[in-house]
């Protein structure tokens, strides 16, 4: 399943690429699907041939950071301390997510307060750690999934009632 995962982020980075090439009615259906998710300021995307693409900079930067940190994180072989993420201290994931979440706020933050207007490749250099860790917590949590103890078995035999 988690191969089905990280093959799915890295098709989503690849449509948003190919969007502004594809057919007229797969285009906008891909760039209507992006107006659900995003703003799509067009001074605020990346332009791939003149075309602005279906999201921003910083939403593309996230979605490519998902998808880079879930081939990682497969491709790892799910490494010990990735998989042990979930049952990890809380102080810790909490950290970590300020962590990869502290370049996303700073700029985010200092737009909202007008004194700094990054650049599009600024917005995406600090969306990209989000997407990582954005990831590895839901690829963690999908490599944990077992339904087996959520419900009892039900018997084979019949029971003598009681």
């Amino acid at each position: 399943m988690l191969p089905v995962v990280a093959l799915a982020a890295a098709a989503w980075v690849v449509i948003l690429v190919l969007a502004p090439s594809l057919p007229a009615s797969a285009g906008a259906a891909i760039y209507a699907l992006g107006s659900v998710v995003c703003h799509q300021i067009p001074e605020r995307s990346f332009y791939l041939s003149g075309f602005q693409l279906p999201v921003c900079a910083r939403c593309f930067a996230i979605y490519t950071g998902a998808s880079i940190g879930a081939a990682a994180f497969v491709s790892a072989g799910r490494v010990r301390s990735m998989a042990a993420w979930p049952s990890g201290s809380s102080r810790t994931m909490r950290a970590a997510a300020l962590l990869a979440a502290l370049p996303t706020i700073v700029t985010v933050a200092a737009e909202m307060a007008g004194v700094w207007r990054p650049s599009n490749l600024t917005r995406a250099i600090a969306g990209a750690p989000l997407g990582v860790l954005l990831a590895v917590v839901v690829m963690s949590a999908l490599a944990t999934l077992h339904y087996g103890g959520c419900v009892a078995p039900r018997p084979t035999l019949p029971r003598p009632p009681p």
